[in-house]
């Protein structure tokens, strides 16, 4: 349906005042439903209106004259989904006030935007052409889906809901909405919680505060000298892979849980994509420093194996519930409200030229080691050039934000939206708390590995000192191994020599890597919501075969980690039993014993080793510890 067709059938804006009706949700006793229909034009100057979809918690205890709203990420994301989430997440302080939780203009079930333009690119339908398309059959009431719009919504629901003061809780865009909210009603706010800030005139459409984060990042995942056998500099690392690749896109091999080759393009873009999708998979970036290594030096077997898992984890957050992500208000948004580097008189074309001819005069120092192309890539540049304007550019607001209680959370790891974001705005909130959260990317309170930020959030409400979080990252953070090249290059097991005692121990290594990505499947699938007991994860060598763990069976068939030596065969509780063969290999047959041991006979001689990683001859153990899925309020 159209979205004009959508607003002219809606009923008549709720006269000011009104209040909110709501009964009980069908799917949830936490939760009541309800709508509030608003102005498609808070300034009134257009017809139209669009009905909000609204969840309320009450407040068990109280006098409910103040209430959280919580505002997800985006622009885009819908708010629903997350409420029981949202309510577990802020735990003792709603027990003194209402949460609302609603999904803003556009979006799940308050009129979400549709363009049939939007839902495939090609030839036929660039993403240029698609964009345009898709303005175009919004029609004249896509200019009502800003941040100022949803901010006279807030309003509007905190008025028909009776409520005083308001405490925002945002998350990534949700952040920027509160921020506005804060700046246009500062009476209304009670206090602020801020996750992942995005300051109020942004975000910036060139990513510098992104660039500017990456070399900080790098080193803070190899602090502790936990890169000493991986590389002397991550950093150089990724700019001597870039100088590689330079202009071109290298083809390279990643194998699936079968055993088969797949071919993938590999650029400096994929690079970046991986340092971004690791704010919200962490684990991608403990085998970038190693897998960026080998590529530098002409090994990118790993790299494609991790670009690969980087792509699956990408679509994985897009296979979410319909109402999740709504693309066309992305844009309606971000197109109409950004601060883009041209005029928005200009031609599609004439915009990307003044875009370009930005990003140059900024010098290839602010964004180095990347590339301009790779700036203008990660940018809502060239989707935005071909939106047609119905407004002049947005003048950047100036307005102070009140003197509240207020909690920033920043993730140390977090490329979406920096810690620069957040002590910018910090500076601008009087007496702004800001913490900083270690070993985290972005959406804090939904990542954070330990419980410092929640702590933090409680403090606030109990006027107690916010604490520093601890910095000592766990286990399943630390950098990955570097893949050797060659049987050569892998050193003796202890106690052992020659080609046997090498053989033996890129064994180890071999069941080492299998447990790595076994564990990182499995977390993923505990993000999904989709892995149990008996879920049967099947991964792919880095070099060839394919390996698979269910219920505590381990299957190995010519599964590959260093080039020429391959492993099959069975581990299981009560059984052991491994073939080792490849053209580089002391071929033979090994058991697991007693103690995690790997004994037996490599080229008829006697070899046994002790590894000092249980887990690297133990599936099961690389699967303690896991967690339950994170709440992904994210930032697009």
């Amino acid at each position: 349906m159209l979205l004009t067709t959508a607003i002219c059938s809606s009923a008549g804006a709720a006269p000011a005042g009104a209040a909110i009706a709501f009964t009980p949700c069908a799917h949830s006793t936490e939760f009541g439903c309800g709508h509030l229909t608003v102005p498609l034009d808070p300034g009134g100057a257009a017809p139209g209106a669009i009905t909000l979809a609204i969840r309320r918690h009450r407040a068990p205890a109280g006098e409910e004259r103040s209430a959280v709203i919580s505002l997800a990420g985006g622009p885009g994301q819908a708010g629903l989904p997350f409420a029981e989430q949202t309510l577990s997440l802020l735990g003792p302080i709603v027990a003194t006030r209402d949460l609302i939780v609603f999904d803003t203009r556009g979006t799940g079930f308050s009129h979400p935007l549709s363009c049939r333009s939007l839902e495939t690119f090609s030839s036929e339908n660039p993403p240029g052409t698609a964009i345009s398309r898709c303005a175009q059959q919004l029609g004249p009431a896509r200019s009502f889906f800003t941040t100022a719009d949803s901010v006279a919504d807030i309003e509007a629901i905190r008025r028909a809901g009776g409520y005083e003061k308001l405490v925002l809780y945002g998350t990534s865009y949700g952040t920027k909405l509160a921020e506005q909210y804060a700046q246009a009603y500062p009476t209304h706010v009670e206090a602020l919680v801020l996750d992942s800030v995005v300051p109020p005139n942004g975000p910036d459409q060139l990513s510098r505060a992104t660039f500017a984060a990456i070399p900080r990042i790098l080193r803070q995942l190899c602090a502790r000298h936990a890169c000493a056998h991986i590389t002397p500099s991550p950093t150089a690392d990724l700019a001597n892979l870039i100088r590689r690749l330079g202009d071109r896109t290298r083809r390279a091999h990643w194998i699936d849980g079968h055993g088969r080759a797949h071919t993938i393009a590999i650029s400096s873009y994929s690079l970046l994509e991986i340092l971004i999708q690791g704010d919200l998979e962490p684990t991608l970036r403990t085998e970038f420093p190693a897998a960026v290594r080998s590529a530098a030096h002409g090994d990118y077997a790993a790299l494609a194996r991790l670009l690969e898992r980087t792509r699956q984890s990408e679509e994985g957050e897009s296979e979410g519930p319909p109402e999740g992500f709504d693309t066309p208000l992305y844009y309606a948004t971000t197109c109409e409200e950004g601060l883009f580097p041209w005029s928005r008189a200009s031609t599609p074309g004439v915009r990307i030229d003044e875009a370009r001819a930005r990003i140059d005069a900024l010098g290839a120092r602010a964004f180095a080691p990347f590339t301009a192309t790779d700036v203008l890539d990660l940018s809502d540049i060239p989707a935005c050039a071909f939106w047609p304007y119905t407004a002049p550019a947005p003048v950047p607001l100036q307005a102070p934000f009140p003197s509240v209680p207020t909690l920033i959370l920043s993730g140390a790891d977090d490329l979406r939206t920096p810690t620069a974001n957040a002590r910018e705005v910090a500076a601008q909130i009087p007496g702004a708390k800001l913490l900083i959260v270690p070993n985290t990317g972005h959406s804090v309170l939904g990542s954070d590995p330990t419980s410092c930020s929640s702590n933090a959030l409680q403090a606030l409400f109990a006027a107690r000192p916010i604490r520093p979080c601890p910095t000592t990252p766990p286990a399943v953070l630390l950098p990955t191994p570097l893949p050797p090249a060659r049987l050569a290059d892998v050193p003796p097991a202890a106690g052992s020599r020659g080609r046997a005692g090498r053989t033996l121990a890129a064994v180890a290594l071999t069941l080492a890597d299998f447990d790595r990505q076994v564990a990182e499947q499995a977390l993923a699938q505990l993000d999904a919501g989709s892995f149990t007991a008996r879920s049967s994860l099947d991964v792919g060598g880095l070099r060839s075969g394919w390996a698979r763990y269910t219920a505590g069976r381990l299957v190995l068939h010519g599964y590959c980690y260093v080039p020429g030596v391959s492993v099959s065969g069975i581990i299981t509780s009560a059984r052991s039993e491994l073939s080792v063969g490849g053209a580089a290999a002391a071929p033979g047959l090994l058991r697991v014993g007693p103690g995690h041991t790997l004994s037996g006979l490599l080229e008829g001689l006697q070899v046994s080793v002790a590894s000092a990683e249980p887990s690297s001859l133990d599936a099961h153990t690389a699967l303690n510890g896991l967690r339950p899925g994170r709440l992904p309020l994210t930032s697009r």
